[in-house]
């Protein structure tokens, strides 16, 4: 997906295109709101993450002059204006979705999706990327850039479930729960045993490490270092 990111905190600007990247979006940056409104209106994107405290033209302005040029684009305002009354202002100007700061990467990545099949009428993909990493949902079918990963069904499931809840701190509890249906045993140490062997096909012959330990908690994939 081809998303316009209108953001004036360089920082915050990092750290969405950082995430964004990973999930296979094709991400352009304008950093005030006079710039993003001729991107947006040269440019053929199919969404658009705009703030509203914007220099040279606020975002609900933007946003306006992007209905009167009739671009059809989703719109989805991030903003740290969260009241009721900016809310309604903010989707009256013409705005898909409305979501206010401070606010989780995998809320974000789960309004893009809700906006893409609400556009398009389209079924979300069977396909999950993480970094290089690719899995088929349908096929079972698993490969870290040109390599093909042969997984065990147990295997399978619980590398699923990490990419689902990517970002996430997940513990041995939750994992065990989710991944094999039991409950928690504090004398299994099954999930550190299957996580050692998804290391060893997922990791091991790759620079960029996925799946983090968190000491004393759980496990995490992420596609930045620990």
């Amino acid at each position: 997906m081809k998303i316009l990111l209108v953001e004036d905190e360089p920082k915050l600007v990092s750290i969405i295109k950082r995430d964004l990247t990973a999930e296979g979006h094709e991400i352009s940056v304008a950093l005030d709101g006079i710039t993003g409104l001729g991107m947006a209106i040269k440019a053929d994107f199919d969404l658009i993450i705009l703030d509203i405290m914007l220099p040279g033209m606020n975002g609900l302005e933007v946003c306006k002059n992007l209905r009167n040029a009739n671009q059809s684009a989703s719109i989805l305002i991030l903003t740290a204006l969260g009241t009721t009354e900016n809310i309604v202002v903010g989707l009256d100007s013409g705005a898909d979705d409305y979501m206010v700061k401070p606010f989780s990467l995998d809320e974000l990545n789960a309004r893009i999706r809700t906006l893409t099949r609400r556009k398009s009428g389209y079924q979300e993909s069977n396909t999950l990327r993480v970094a290089d990493l690719e899995i088929n949902t349908s096929s079972k079918a698993v490969k870290r850039g040109d390599k093909v990963i042969e997984l065990t069904a147990t295997e399978y499931r619980l590398l699923e479930f990490l990419v689902k809840n990517r970002n996430r701190m997940l513990s041995r509890i939750e994992i065990l729960e989710n991944v094999w249906n039991i409950d928690f045993n504090m004398g299994t140490n099954v999930v550190d045993v299957y996580v050692n062997y998804l290391r060893k096909k997922v990791d091991r012959d790759f620079d960029l490490k996925l799946i983090h330990t968190v000491v004393g908690m759980g496990y995490i994939l992420r596609s930045e270092a620990a």
